[in-house]
């Protein structure tokens, strides 16, 4: 591509989203169109080469679709980008990049804080606080305990080296099995998943949303579970049958659930899910630290200075798989 070439870039957001930092080095690189609809992104589309879509839940793209005429290239601010994966770009040539890397390790914190929190009781301990009552009593020991990571893409793998290094036993699943790997004990395949289930102390899903993991985690897969397990959810909520978890949950089939991420977000008030004593939940922030923002514009400037010059794109995503990496 000639230097002189002034590409033209979209930037969908989200009705109502922050201002973009890092708008100005775009700007001198690029002709910057901004779009938050449908009816907007059909105005912008047109003479539009690449697509930074910062919405990760967005129909608008696939709506407006038709309007794309030089579009070359989609970049989604998300590690998920299930929401683009509409037919007309998956089967056509149009390129998909994530942001893969930017949110490893904070996600890895977040789960390990969660088997902390779990091990040590935590959430009893901040209830007897807040009721101003002193209550001793003995806790587990994290070292030891197997956790099982359902999706051993970079955050599964930033999960495992993290935990590891408190002394737990971590296995990965994933499409194939191999057990000469430089960060799980084991990787099992996705078929072995239920016998794996009935191993795990914690069970961990950091696997994207595909029509293979959606609603992989059903009623079937909570009794194969052990009784005194906990489930932590930092992927996606739709993997996760919510009526199911419930279910397991009061039943007593698991001991508990840290969840980032629902099958509907926000999540309603009065949904069981926020009385339950056994269960951790954040508003879908496992991976959002202080400046994560300007973090996913600096990661794009870099993938766009490649693709100006002609070289290979970073980050490149399966489209036929949905995520990136394979």
């Amino acid at each position: 591509m000639s230097a002189a070439h002034r590409p033209v870039v979209t930037v969908l957001t989200a009705p109502g989203e922050p201002a973009l930092p890092g708008v100005a080095a775009l700007r001198a690189r690029a002709e910057v169109r901004f779009a938050c609809d449908e009816a907007t992104l059909r105005e912008a589309l047109p003479g539009t080469e690449v697509m930074m879509v910062t919405d990760f839940r967005t129909e608008a793209l696939a709506a407006a679709w038709p309007a794309a005429d030089r579009l070359q290239w989609v970049h989604a601010t998300s590690a998920g980008v299930d929401a683009l994966m509409f037919p007309a770009l998956v089967e056509g040539a149009v390129t998909v990049t994530n942001a893969r890397g930017i949110f490893d390790r904070t996600i890895a914190e977040y789960v390990l804080c969660t088997i902390l929190m779990f091990a040590k009781d935590f959430p009893r301990s901040i209830r007897c606080q807040l009721e101003h009552r002193w209550q001793h009593r003995d806790t587990e020991r994290a070292e030891g305990r197997r956790v099982l990571v359902v999706g051993a893409g970079s955050i599964g793998r930033q999960i495992a080296r993290l935990a590891r290094a408190i002394g737990l036993h971590v296995h990965g699943i994933a499409r194939s099995a191999h057990d000469d790997d430089p960060d799980f004990v084991a990787v099992h395949s996705q078929a072995d998943l239920l016998a794996q289930l009935a191993l795990a102390d914690y069970v961990v899903i950091a696997a994207p949303l595909t029509p293979q993991t959606a609603g992989l985690f059903d009623a079937r897969a909570f009794a194969a579970m052990r009784t005194g397990a906990r489930l932590i959810n930092i992927g996606r909520g739709p993997i996760v049958k919510t009526d199911d978890l419930i279910s397991a949950l009061k039943a007593g089939e698991i001991a508990g659930a840290a969840l980032d991420v629902f099958e509907e977000e926000p999540l309603p008030a009065g949904h069981p899910l926020w009385d339950m004593d056994n269960v951790i939940m954040t508003a879908h922030m496992a991976g959002d630290f202080i400046g994560w923002r300007r973090a996913l514009t600096d990661q794009f400037l870099e993938n766009f200075d490649r693709w100006h010059r002609g070289e290979a794109l970073f980050n490149q995503v399966n489209k036929a798989l949905g995520y990136a990496g394979a």
